[in-house]
């Protein structure tokens, strides 16, 4: 219960551009902190500088505490599923192993080794690495290397082991990109009973509902800091709403004043050109001095206006749906019986003309990006065929980012210019930049900022193009529930 990890006016910026601004936040036992922000506002380098993985420019950290950190991208590395599972069970092996050391002599040596297993419920621990692995749908061979499989494959493996290492804090980012519905339900479960303190950085919005109980806002303020919002998700919804509702309220009354001055200041500066003096009978002095004192007092009111300035609020970026036509009456992409053996193993039959939509659904290894590489002409199936129309543009945007040649500074230490969301969003635009007709879409709301994955959604909902969508993402399921679906 002593577990603590403090900010204090943490700054952070990259290339003369401030990533972290000002940034306060306490994370104690029982408390769980949901991270959002726009793509590229320094969710994950909040993450990197709370690990300790990166020194702030500026400002406090302080950690008591063991720490369990899930970044979202994970490399192979040479290690096995066990390897890594070593890694991580270290503190509780080792507990276990001081016991079995000092039973002998049942001293206060033994005793002290005795309550740091008990804390660590440490002979458990290999046993809820297991039940984990399972219920997240992950590689269970412990000789399996890290580097022969998929990224969300090594992903699960890594989360499994951090819930049951039992860490006293857990900083995850995007945790729920590579989970299908059970690896979904059992993490969240798993969040809400954390007895230790949680940082979540997600796009998740169901994921942010059940588990955090408080919200740091890393979007645009008043002045350049985040702010914070207890009544978890729901209370962050409806305080930033009425934020950005008092800033605009406050910005539109500050530029009605700036107006009335602009006009005050006019007539008076008027008066002066055109030689103005006030009626008969007032005094001297008055008549000399009201017009330059009026321009004066307009000038001081403006001087003490600019310092309290309110700055416009910026507005999020857009996202625009290119027009997306097709040729109607025809089918566009027409696949037939196809199966790709160990990997596709039911015979799928799909046809897409223009305007079409569907979603393909499943557990984790059924295929869904099988199916899609194999509609995008990228895979050759083992059975069936796949025919394309003369005219169809197909897209793919796949589960996970190509490599553009670059770092990105999702790693802090790589000085990239890119987040992972960053980069999301410019496959995305390279995908529609094409302007197909037939638009494949993995997994399409993996790190994208929630604003981003609504208008996006509204976009399929209308585009001309045929749509197929794989996801796990519960809220675009909901929204996309009266589209045909396929299971696998």
């Amino acid at each position: 219960m002593r577990a603590q990890i403090t900010m204090s006016d943490v700054h952070v910026a990259r290339g003369g551009h401030a990533v972290l601004q000002g940034v306060d936040l306490t994370v104690s036992p029982g408390s769980r902190w949901g991270i959002v922000g726009e793509n590229g506002r320094g969710k994950s380098t909040l993450l990197h500088v709370l690990s300790g993985d990166l020194v702030p420019d500026r400002g406090d950290v302080s950690r008591l505490g063991s720490l369990g950190v899930a970044g979202q991208e994970l490399a192979g590395s040479g290690r096995t599923v066990e390897g890594l599972i070593s890694i991580h069970l270290a503190a509780a092996r080792a507990a276990v192993r001081a016991v079995d050391d000092t039973i002998a002599g049942a001293g206060a040596a033994f005793q002290a080794a005795l309550d740091t297993a008990v804390a660590l419920d440490a002979w458990d621990a290999d046993r809820r690495v297991d039940i984990a692995l399972e219920a997240l749908g992950a590689v269970t061979d412990r000789e399996r290397l890290l580097e022969t499989m998929s990224v969300g494959q090594r992903y699960r493996v890594r989360l499994a082991c951090l819930l049951g290492a039992n860490d006293d804090f857990l900083l995850l980012d995007e945790p729920t990109n590579h989970l299908d519905q059970q690896g979904l339900d059992f993490l969240t479960a798993r969040l809400r009973a954390w007895p230790g303190g949680i940082v979540l950085v997600s796009h998740d919005r169901d994921l942010l509902s059940d588990v955090a109980t408080s919200v740091l806002d890393l979007g645009p303020s008043r002045d350049g800091r985040p702010v914070s919002y207890g009544d978890g998700y729901a209370g962050y919804v409806r305080g930033r709403s009425a934020y950005l509702q008092s800033w605009a309220d406050d910005y539109a009354a500050q530029q009605a004043i700036q107006a009335r001055l602009a006009d005050d200041l006019a007539a008076a500066q008027d008066r002066l050109s055109t030689g103005w003096r006030p009626d008969k009978g007032t005094g001297k002095h008055q008549r000399a001095t009201r017009a330059p004192g009026l321009v004066r007092s307009v000038h001081r009111r403006a001087a003490s206006l600019a310092a309290g300035a309110v700055s416009m609020p910026s507005p999020p970026p857009r996202f625009v749906m290119p027009a997306l036509t097709a040729p109607a009456g025809v089918a566009l992409v027409e696949a037939l019986g196809v199966r790709v053996r160990g990997r596709l193993e039911t015979p799928v039959d799909v046809t897409l003309p223009a305007g079409s939509r569907l979603v393909v659904t499943g557990p984790n290894g059924a295929g869904k990006s099988t199916l899609l590489a194999v509609l995008a002409r990228l895979l050759l199936p083992t059975e069936g065929s796949v025919r394309c129309h003369p005219a169809a543009r197909i897209a793919l945007l796949a589960q996970e980012s190509p490599a553009l040649g670059g770092p990105l500074s999702g790693d802090p230490l790589s000085g990239g210019p890119l987040s992972t969301g960053q980069q999301r969003r410019i496959d995305l635009a390279a995908v529609l930049a094409g302007e197909p007709n037939v638009l494949l879409l993995d997994e399409p709301t993996n790190h994208l900022s929630t604003a981003l994955v609504e208008e996006l959604t509204a976009a399929l909902a209308t585009t001309g193009a045929a749509v197929v969508l794989a996801t796990h993402d519960r809220w675009l399921r909901r929204e996309t529930a009266d589209w045909p679906q396929l299971l696998l």
